[in-house]
């Protein structure tokens, strides 16, 4: 009861005393640029959403999305190979970048005096990214040793990587953002021309801007230096649903490993969907912190697993809902598998009681606030929320549509998704050259 009341009391002290203001602007060339503004340190968040990941690859292109992640610190006309982090770091920033099957996104935190000369510097590299053949041949081989590291050699990467590709027999989720390797080895100069002009084009993004700025100074500066960028062609919309998954699907994966894994994963709309803050909760009860179902149940109690672990994509398409398992040693995966089902069938059944649900909405709100005590944090929920929610303003309604959520809603997206037909099953077993010499 105690730990319940200590949650409660984090989530009220985190509450925003109001909603976070911001403001939508749509330059003439198609740009969205969100400004929200906080004046408590003179620095400056700014977030680029490329609606563009593994999403919109296709065969024989796969991983080119995550490929340009790399290349867009090579160099463009203005700011020569490596001259984006240098000038970046000589005036007191620093950046970061990642890929997903949906979004391509670059992130920059620095002092305000810096915003007018980081504004020129990516939009040096929007308009004009080099394509040189030797850095290009350089970036592909580090897109392919990172492959090798997280998934080629990593025993959670592979099975994470055959889980996916079971789970989805039609749509592009079906492959991971890091490619396969064969179309790292194959991507042509025109591949990737034409992926970063469809992929980067301005009317393709979404730009927040968090921090110490005026909405007239920041949609100044936005003007001055990415308006004049043509608007050119999005990528073509992605016309293949998955479909109706109606049976289980196993895979197996033999290889050197310490210990067996387990992945399973299970159909899920759309972010944007109604159902998805009922799923988020949900989530919460069975595997956020010890105290959670799963944790007490499979670590706890019984010992039958090292780690439980769930969560969910965001996503513009219908996606997975992932659950992981680490058995202990000396387990089979047969005690650890009939223990989550059990569970499933458990919260389906049986609605959660009202002060669990209390305890997992304050758990969920009091990391959702936490959030927003960063200018990063609340410049990635804006993107977030304007990206796969479809308007960054539904961001101030997503803790009043937790709170709303009964035992009820909870019990009816268990009994509609954590299905046996639904269910896409991924088991390592680990081979005999795992054992130590």
């Amino acid at each position: 009861m105690l730990r319940f009341f200590a949650v409660a009391w984090l989530a009220a002290l985190l509450l925003p005393a109001q909603n976070l203001a911001m403001k939508k602007h749509v330059l003439a060339n198609g740009m969205t640029v969100i400004i929200h503004e906080d004046h408590d340190i003179p620095n400056v968040a700014l977030y680029f959403f490329y609606k563009v990941g593994s999403r919109n690859e296709k065969p024989g292109t796969t991983g080119v999305s995550h490929f340009f992640e790399h290349m867009m610190f090579n160099g463009a006309k203005k700011y020569g190979p490596k001259q984006f982090d240098i000038v970046m770091e000589d005036n007191g920033g620093r950046n970061n970048g990642y890929t997903t099957r949906d979004v391509t996104a670059y992130q920059d935190w620095f002092a305000k005096p810096a915003l007018n000369l980081i504004l020129d510097m990516e939009a040096d590299r929007i308009r004009d990214l080099a394509f040189d053949p030797k850095l290009v041949e350089s970036e592909r081989g580090v897109v392919y040793s990172e492959r090798r590291l997280s998934v080629d050699n990593s025993p959670d990467g592979a099975l994470d990587e055959q889980l996916w590709a079971a789970a989805f027999t039609a749509h592009t989720y079906a492959w991971s953002p890091i490619g396969w390797p064969s179309d790292i080895e194959g991507w042509t100069m025109a591949d990737l021309k034409e992926h970063f002009s469809m992929g980067y084009a301005p009317n393709n993004c979404v730009l927040v801007m968090s921090g110490d700025v005026t909405e007239a100074e920041a949609l100044a500066l936005a003007k001055k230096h990415l308006e004049t960028i043509p608007r050119r062609a999005g990528p073509p919309p992605v016309r293949t649903k998955e479909p109706e998954q109606k049976g289980e699907r196993r895979v197996v994966l033999n290889r050197p490993a310490e210990l067996p894994l387990q992945m399973f994963a299970f159909h899920v709309p759309a972010t944007s969907h109604a159902d998805t803050p009922a799923i988020e909760l949900l989530t919460t009860v069975l595997a956020q912190g010890r105290s959670s179902r799963l944790e007490q149940r499979l670590v706890e109690r019984e010992q039958l697993a090292l780690t439980v672990q769930a969560f969910t994509n965001e996503a513009i398409d219908p996606t997975l809902w992932n659950f992981y398992i680490q058995p202990r040693a000396g387990i089979k995966t047969e005690q650890t598998e009939a223990a989550l089902y059990s569970e499933f069938e458990r919260v389906a059944k049986m609605p959660v009681d009202d002060a669990q649900l209390r305890k997992a909405k304050s758990q969920y709100l009091a990391s959702f606030y936490r959030q927003m005590k960063t200018l990063g944090g609340k410049a990635g929920l804006i993107g977030g929320f304007e990206i796969f929610h479809g308007d960054a303003a539904r961001l101030n309604d997503w803790p009043a549509k937790i709170e709303k959520l009964t035992a009820a809603d909870l019990q009816r997206v268990a009994k509609a998704y954590l299905t046996e037909q639904n269910r896409t099953v991924a088991t390592l077993v680990p081979t005999k050259e795992s054992t130590k010499e």
